[in-house]
């Protein structure tokens, strides 16, 4: 069964990369949502603690962590270039 979960994570995780991309691209803030961001970050670690808690630590659990690991990137790229685009209109 993690078969499927492992396609759903890829799938779902191909996302980040390319808006990891386009924020670094356009260094803005524009479409993006903090609160989306942060709501998919808890997602990700609630899945991590639950497999650790299962003991269930197969290549599963390796795609959660990059797939944490990228969003948390995009949610550092987030708050950098919302404080430049503050710093403009100022």
């Amino acid at each position: 069964m993690q078969i499927f979960e492992f396609i759903m994570l890829l799938c779902f995780g191909l996302s980040w990369p390319i808006s990891v991309y386009k924020s670094v691209k356009t260094k803005s803030t524009h479409g993006k949502s903090v609160f989306f961001i942060i709501a998919i970050i808890i997602g990700y670690v609630s899945g991590i603690i639950g497999k650790i808690i299962n003991k269930q630590l197969t290549y599963v659990l390796i795609i959660y962590c990059f797939n944490l690991l990228v969003v948390s990137l995009d949610l550092l790229l987030f708050f950098k270039y919302k404080k430049n685009e503050t710093k403009k209109y100022l």
